[in-house]
This record gives C-alpha cells, structure tokens and sequence, in this order.
C-alpha cells in the first residue's frame, strides 16, 4: 500500500489495493451521465448478476437490477436536462451508514454519475454485500476499458480512532454523510475547504397510511404484508425509510377488519423468515413502557408473541416519532381525514408509504397543506428503492456544476 502524505497507516484500503493520493488528486472530474460510466455500472450489474452470493442477498440483487443501463438511461432523462455544460465537482468524500451494508454503493452511483472522484467510507462491520460488491469493482478495474472509471474511486475502511476522516475532509469538494445526529455532529468537527459543502442523510422517521375502505377489497394481502415485511424487518427497522407508525383511515369497522386482515398475513411472514433475540423482546418491552408513561391511554394489542408489537394509541401526539423501537414495534392510530395528518409532520419525517390512495390525492394533501416535512411518499413495498432524489436533494443537481457558456 502507498501511505498518505499525512502518514495515516491505519486505513484499509478494499479498493483499490495501492493509493496514491497526489495522482487522485489530480485528476479531472467528468461530465455527468458520461458515456464510460453508463457502460461501468452495466458491467458492474452484469458481473454482479452473476454472482451465485447475490441471489442469498435481495440488497445486492436490488443494487445490480439498479445500476442496468436502461435503468440509468431513464435517470439521465429526468435529471440532465437543458443546454448547460454539467460537470462533476472534484472529490467526493463519501461516509456511510454503519447499519445498511448496501448503502455504500448507491452513494457511489450518485458520485459516478455526477462526473465527480470518490472516496468512500465502507461500514466498519464487515458485511459481505460489501465484499460482493467490492471484489466486483475489483475484477472491472482489469479492464482497460474502464480505467477512467476505476482511477477515479477508492473503497477505505477504518474505525473512529482513525484521522482519516480529517484528511479525507481537508482534500474533499463535497462531503455526504450519512448517519445519526450525533455522528454527524462528530463528524463536522473536521473542517472541510472554503469551497466545499457537506450533504447531510440525518436519521429520519417514516410511517404509512393505509385506506382500509379499500384494503379489505384488496385480492392479494399476502403481496401488500410482504412488501410491508421488506420495508421493515430487512433492516430490523432501522433505516430511515422503514416505517414506526401506521395511519388507518376508512370507517370504524373496515379498519378493524383491514387490521386483522394485514397483520394475520405480516404475522405468517414474519414467523417464516425472522429470528428475534431475546435482548429485542426487553427494548420492545422497555420502549412501550416509556411510551404508555409519556402518552395518554396507550395500549399494547394482543399478538402470540414478540415477532410483532401493535401499539394502539388513542390520540395522534406531535411527538410520536420520539416514541419508536425496531426489529417489529408499530404505533397505530385510525385517522378520520388524511388533511389531520400534518399536524404531527416535522422536519425529521422523510418517507410515506401508502396503500389504497390515488396519486393526485396525494399530491393535493402535499400541496394544500404543505408540511415542513416528507419528502418522499412510495406505495408500501417501495420504501427502499433507491432514487437519485433522496431527502428532498436533486443528488444530480447538487453533486455537479453548472458551466454556462453565453
């Protein structure tokens, strides 16, 4: 490995195996959606599809079915329009998540597509999407074909110990960090150039709206719970995008049967495929105690056991979204009007997923009421598809600059 000049020796480089900074550093940004990246992610969706470890991880089969070039042909339509020149920034300094393992990569994509070099902090757990993923980039990097591409990326792992994370700052045009508050304060204190911004991905809350009225028509429930089951229990609940509450509107009696309906189906789902620790089954059980202690008439509703908690609450408070756990621990609450909804969104809420619910209705709750937060609303099942606008950012917009020639 060829060390920094700052002589930080700690760092473990997956990709590429030697490093040599004054050359990254050096190079050009590209134009954004350029025709040798296009071409690098279809390779890399090929060879990933390949790969017999990718059909064991849905997350990685997501990513390759992502990264095909019909796909980011459509995304190069939508976000590349106008007669200006488009080009990437410089350097971009990418800190991912510690808890979704195929984070990493969807951060690269937007890097890549944006014209821009990257440096991108893996998770420091090891999880073997990651070396799926990597050992791919690898194997690309042996094509000449795609030397521009793999010169302009660098995949490093290091633990909180490390200075890393100041001299990646120090060199960066651009820095996304993805993580809780806490770790991005941390983070902050390495200063960044003059020039340069951070893109924060701060921790969110997520719920889902389900119109019973029309639920209890629905011919396939197994389908709705088990795209449900993907938006949560994948990542034990933890990704911003998973939802902690759940909005039922419709008239009193199709909603208790919509419940028994929808969770009798996750139930059959969760038993099947989810392994739940005893240590989840004490914080499920502490959570709701704080909850029932802090909130007026709060009420566990009955399931065999501690694959599912429902938490029946009598009123909608404006600070629900302090009161959540994960691995299978739901609010619930029947809604009379969609409108009333608003009145709990804050800055925090990011993602509605929904069921039963045209789009232009949708569309006119966003713009009549026009709450600070909620920046992506997505039928249930769909609340982990990636999309090069997340958290209300034009990623393309903001990763690239504008040349205008008059």
């Amino acid at each position: 490995m060829i060390l920094m000049q700052n002589n930080i020796s700690d760092i473990e480089f997956l990709f590429p195996k030697e490093f040599d900074t004054d050359t990254f550093i050096q190079l050009s940004p590209m134009e954004a959606f350029s025709e040798v990246s296009i071409e690098y992610l279809n390779a890399l969706s090929h060879e990933l599809h390949k790969e017999q470890r990718t059909r064991i991880y849905s997350d990685v089969a997501t990513f390759s079915f992502f990264c095909r070039k019909a796909n980011i042909l459509n995304l190069k339509k939508k976000h590349l329009r106008g007669e200006f020149l488009r080009l990437g920034r410089g350097i971009v300094f990418h800190i991912a998540p510690s808890n979704v393992p195929v984070n990493f990569a969807y951060s690269l994509v937007c890097g890549l597509l944006s014209g821009n070099l990257n440096i991108i902090k893996v998770p420091s757990k090891e999880f073997e999407q990651v070396e799926i993923i990597c050992n791919v980039i690898q194997k690309l990097s042996q094509n000449p074909k795609y030397k521009s591409v793999s010169s302009r990326l660098a995949l490093v792992r290091y633990d909180r110990k490390s200075l890393s994370t100041s001299y990646f700052s120090s060199i960066c045009d651009i820095r996304i960090i993805w993580g809780g508050n806490e770790s991005i304060e941390q983070i902050r204190i390495n200063k960044i150039p003059t020039r340069s911004f951070d893109v924060t991905f701060a921790d969110r809350y997520s719920l889902c709206i389900i119109n019973a009225d029309e639920y209890i028509n629905e011919k396939s429930p197994d389908k709705i719970a088990n795209g449900f089951y993907n938006d949560t229990y994948l990542f034990d609940q933890n990704a911003c995008t998973s939802p902690h509450l759940i909005i039922w509107l419709g008239s009193k009696l199709n909603v208790e049967t919509a419940k028994k309906i929808f969770w009798d189906n996750l139930y059959e789902i969760v038993k099947s495929r989810y392994l739940v620790q005893s240590i989840i089954a004490v914080d499920k059980l502490a959570s709701f105690y704080n909850q029932a202690t802090q909130l007026d008439h709060v009420k566990k509703t009955f399931m065999p056991d501690n694959l599912i908690w429902r938490i029946e609450l009598s009123n909608l408070s404006n600070d629900i979204d302090l009161y959540r756990c994960h691995s299978g621990y739901f609010s619930e609450y029947h809604l009379t009007n969609l409108s009333d909804l608003s009145s709990i969104i804050n800055r925090k809420y990011q993602t509605l997923a929904y069921y039963g619910f045209e789009k232009n209705v949708l569309f006119d709750f966003m713009n009549q009421t026009k709450p600070f937060g909620i920046d992506r609303i997505v039928p249930i099942g769909k609340t982990t598809d990636f999309s090069l606008t997340w958290d209300g950012y034009d990623l393309i917009s903001l990763l690239t600059r504008t040349c205008e020639i008059i």
